[in-house]
Order: structure tokens, then C-alpha cells, then sequence
């Protein structure tokens, strides 16, 4: 049974860093396309940024380009997400989804998700 687990998140100041990694396990995922969803409270989930199963294309919700930077690790089944320049409005939930398929930006495209994160960026 493939899970996903999130961990990184925190309370961070605006302008801080912050840096979430997602761990999968009971699978193979060499072939996996990953990605990251956020839900702030009272706003439905949304994209956030996806990358492909070799790590060689991404893509950024306009929100967040230039400040977040996705990569995958080293290890077929870790994927991490760099976010700097953190903003009040970034602060939400963080929820790591994978797929086996090719997958676009629509959260119903992922098979696989996380419990998720708490990211709160507060003064």
C-alpha cells in the first residue's frame, strides 16, 4: 500500500524559509509524477507545483514562481520543495500527491496523498 508522508513544516516569519520533504513508501516509484496542493483555511485546495518522474520538468503556480523551487531526491521515493520569500498568504496545509501516471495540475490527477503539513508564516 503506497503512503506519503509530509514533514518540514513550521511557523516561520514572512520573508523566512521554510523547506518540505515527502517520503513515500510500499511502492517502486522510479516512474512516479509527483507533486505539491495547499488548502488555506476557507479556501478550497490548490495547485501548488508539480515535477515529472526523472525531475527533468516542472511546473509553478504563478503564486508561488520564483520564490518555491521543487526537486526530487536522490532516493526514487523523496521529493522535496524549497519555499523562500515566504508570504502571510502562503500560510496553509502543504499536501504531497503522486501518480504513476502523467499528471497535469488538477488535484482529482493524483492517486496518492499525504496527510499533509501545517505551514503558518506569521508576524
Amino acid at each position: 500500500q503506497v503512503q506519503l508522508e509530509e514533514s518540514g513544516g513550521g511557523l516561520v516569519q514572512p520573508g523566512g524559509s521554510l523547506r518540505l520533504a515527502c517520503v513515500a513508501s510500499g511502492g517502486a516509484f522510479a516512474n512516479y509524477n509527483w507533486a505539491w496542493f495547499r488548502r488555506a483555511p476557507g479556501k478550497e485546495r490548490e495547485f501548488v507545483a508539480r515535477i515529472n518522474w526523472s525531475g527533468s520538468n516542472s511546473d509553478y503556480a504563478d503564486s508561488v514562481k520564483g520564490r518555491f523551487t521543487i526537486s526530487k531526491g536522490h532516493a526514487e521515493n523523496t521529493m522535496w520543495i524549497q519555499m523562500n520569500s515566504l508570504k502571510l498568504e502562503d500560510t496553509a496545509v502543504y499536501y504531497c500527491a503522486a501518480s504513476p501516471l502523467p499528471v497535469g495540475s488538477e488535484w482529482f490527477q493524483y492517486q496518492f496523498w499525504g496527510q499533509g503539513t501545517q505551514v503558518t508564516v506569521s508576524i
